[in-house]
């Protein structure tokens, strides 16, 4: 591998695994995305940290789960972006990998969505800041953050976001310096209604059927929070009364399809500059999305109490770097958003003075070699949002609400799409109910034995009243006991 290759992360909002050709959607048309992972390697079982936007995104910055880190939700309060919300600058003090970066001589930009708090000023190490104001918003004539200085853009925001992004591209090569970019899209996150490009939307909206998106009857014990459609509603256009599923996943699949065009330009401008091969290519998302799987409209807020369902929390993922990274692999092997840190600084060369306190491990040679075997056996993965905790094998999937439930024990063998609780459903005769509850002891154990590794106990989400409505300020003792999360709210958004 060439010193310093060039380092692309291209990050998704709320885009569900099954929403690529790549992964199986039959009617998605995602062409550039299937490319990159027809020439490199396709992770089929890649999870993120926590099934919401802000701490997910920690997360895959600095390696730690929300219990090091300390971002537990979305960030309400403390983006800076408005009059009344004075910036706050969560992982002040937590090393990013873009510090160790531009550390070792990486120009280090980010174009699009950041949300980890204070929006209105560069952090870690970013010498390019343009970033977009809060979590989520309209997708035309949006504003921006270029820097310091608050701006307004025109036209379709994953566009602007990729003409950044290309800006940067040009300015690093032709200085011929190493650079590291996070093109990070808003898209496919609501709103989802008129809000992308009319000629998609139409074609999805007259000729899918969408088979590919299974409508379940909701979960038993779930209460469902209308946030993502009552926000597309809010930002749909005025005359309309009330919104389809069909309005919905049409926006859904333009919105996914307008992040392919800008995959095809960043190629191309790769191509353009000559330095396509020495550019290591991610592509993946903050957290998945169910669009009627269990019932649900959203991720892991989309419903109380929150879930942690697959859907929710396996996201797509593609390695590609011609002439380094295998090509055309698809791998099975149980890996997370924690493991993507420790594997970036394994592939460029770098080390981490803080890698053992961190839970992650590096697959880099997973990428490089068929070394499946040291990830299929006994590997686990493990989720949290909060007092919601997860853990998950490949056969067997144990959620633990503290401190009192309800909790979840799903066998994927038998009930790939989690459809089954075992510790509510009726089920003994294909059991019996002595292995459900050993079973469900037994996870819990490790559970707690890998939390009990590396959560700081100070802000350790288990303890927090964390309800998916969004996080208000620190936690712990820099809460100065301030009240750190939303309460449950069934109304979030209005015409």
């Amino acid at each position: 591998m060439t010193k310093n290759p060039n380092v692309i992360m291209i990050l998704t909002d709320d885009q569900g695994y099954w929403s690529l050709g790549c992964t199986g959607n039959k009617e998605i048309r995602t062409p550039n995305i299937d490319a990159l992972a027809a020439g490199g390697v396709q992770l089929d079982n890649f999870f993120c940290v926590s099934p919401v936007c802000s701490p997910a995104r920690a997360s895959l910055l600095t390696g730690r789960i929300p219990s090091q880190h300390g971002i537990q939700d979305w960030l309400r309060v403390g983006n800076g972006d408005k009059k009344n919300d004075p910036p706050i600058d969560y992982l002040e003090g937590i090393t990013g990998y873009t510090d160790i970066l531009a550390k070792n001589g990486y120009t280090c930009g980010i174009s699009g969505k950041w949300h980890m708090g204070a929006t209105c000023k560069p952090q870690k190490s970013y010498s390019h800041w343009f970033v977009t104001p809060g979590g989520s918003g309209t997708y035309w004539n949006s504003g921006a953050f270029r820097g310091t200085q608050q701006v307004q853009t025109e036209g379709y925001l994953t566009d602007v976001i990729t003409d950044d992004a290309l800006g940067f591209i040009d300015e690093c090569a032709d200085k011929d310096e190493p650079f590291y970019l996070n093109l990070s899209f808003t898209a496919p996150h609501s709103p989802h209604v008129d809000q992308h490009k009319k000629e998609y939307v139409d074609y999805y909206y007259n000729n899918c059927t969408f088979a590919d998106v299974p409508q379940d009857k909701r979960s038993p014990g779930s209460i469902q929070f209308p946030h993502d459609i009552a926000y597309s509603l809010t930002f749909a256009d005025k005359s309309r009364e009330f919104l389809t599923l069909r309005d919905l996943l049409s926006g859904y699949y333009a919105a996914v399809q307008g992040v392919d065009d800008s995959v095809g330009r960043i190629v191309a401008k790769l191509e353009e500059k000559g330095i396509r091969d020495n550019t290591l290519i991610v592509y993946t998302s903050d957290n998945g999305f169910s669009c009627g799987q269990h019932g649900v409209w959203g991720k892991g807020n989309a419903t109380f109490p929150l879930n942690l369902f697959d859907t929710a929390v396996k996201v797509p993922c593609i390695f590609n770097f011609p002439g380094v990274i295998r090509a055309g692999v698809k791998t099975d092997s149980l890996l997370s958003a924690y493991d993507f840190m420790p594997t970036l600084l394994d592939l460029l060369g770098y080390e981490n003075p803080e890698a053992a306190e961190l839970p992650g491990r590096s697959f880099k040679n997973l990428l490089l070699s068929d070394a499946s075997e040291e990830y299929h056996e006994a590997i686990t993965v493990f989720d949290e949002y909060g007092p919601n905790r997860m853990i998950r094998t490949k056969e067997w999937k144990y959620i633990h609400r503290y401190p009192y439930g309800p909790h979840e024990l799903y066998d994927l063998v038998h009930d790939e799409r989690e459809q089954f609780n075992l510790l509510e459903e009726n089920r003994c005769f294909f059991y019996g109910p002595k292995f459900i509850e050993a079973k469900a002891a037994e996870m819990k154990a490790m559970l707690d034995d890998w939390f009990a590794r590396y959560v700081n106990p100070e802000i350790d989400g288990a303890r927090e009243p964390v309800c998916g409505r969004g996080q208000l300020c620190r936690l712990g003792k820099e809460s100065n006991g301030q009240v750190t999360f939303s309460p449950v709210s069934q109304t979030e958004y209005s015409r």
